[in-house]
């Protein structure tokens, strides 16, 4: 096909066309270091709520909310390092009974491809890898784009779906079955 555009503004206007036709691209995004990144955890023990951190987790996005069906989702978790703010309830969440960390040093949740909810939400259909099992796992999540973009998302986690808080601590009267997770990740361009 031969095409002869006669003018600077005509080659513009097929260039511009041209570019409009293209697939929008994911970008590709990394934890930014040092503070700001934070994933929590929320539940109950004898019906006293407490919290903990998941420090020096790791995270990589691919994603454009112009097409969060390309999206992807990679988030490392080291376990040993959880903290409640309680040094016994830390030691026993290494234990055995809960994160076995002498056994399963990590977590790690994946999800490729999300959708769009609306009004800038999103959800990612993954699965998390926790103590040796697998399970679907949703994480909704909102994303604020700048120059480093902000991920904030929020997830239910049923503990004993991976032998989290096995024994005598299956009971759900005593810890809930459902963990609420959290997070904020800021985000550099890879």
């Amino acid at each position: 096909m031969n095409i002869k555009l006669s003018s600077p503004a005509a080659v513009a206007a097929a260039l511009a066309g041209m570019l409009a036709a293209a697939p929008a691209m994911a970008a590709d995004y990394v934890q930014a270091p040092g503070a700001g990144s934070i994933l929590v955890f929320a539940t109950k023990y004898d019906g006293e709520v407490f919290t903990g951190n998941f420090p020096g987790f790791q995270t990589q996005v691919s994603f454009d909310p112009a097409n969060p069906a390309a999206g992807k989702l990679d988030v490392t978790i080291p376990l040993a390092g959880a903290k409640s703010g309680n040094s016994d309830r830390d030691s026993t969440l290494q234990g055995a009974d809960f994160f076995n960390v002498s056994q399963f040093a990590q977590a790690r949740y994946t999800a490729n491809g999300f959708r769009a909810l609306g009004n800038n939400e999103f959800a990612a259909d993954g699965t998390l890898q926790l103590r040796g099992i697998s399970k679907p796992v949703t994480l909704t999540f909102s994303w604020t784009d700048g120059a480093q973009p902000v991920l904030k998302g929020k997830a239910t986690v049923k503990r004993l779906d991976f032998g989290v808080g096995g024994g005598d601590w299956a009971d759900t009267k005593t810890i809930p079955d459902e963990t609420a997770i959290s997070t904020i990740v800021k985000l550099n361009a890879k």
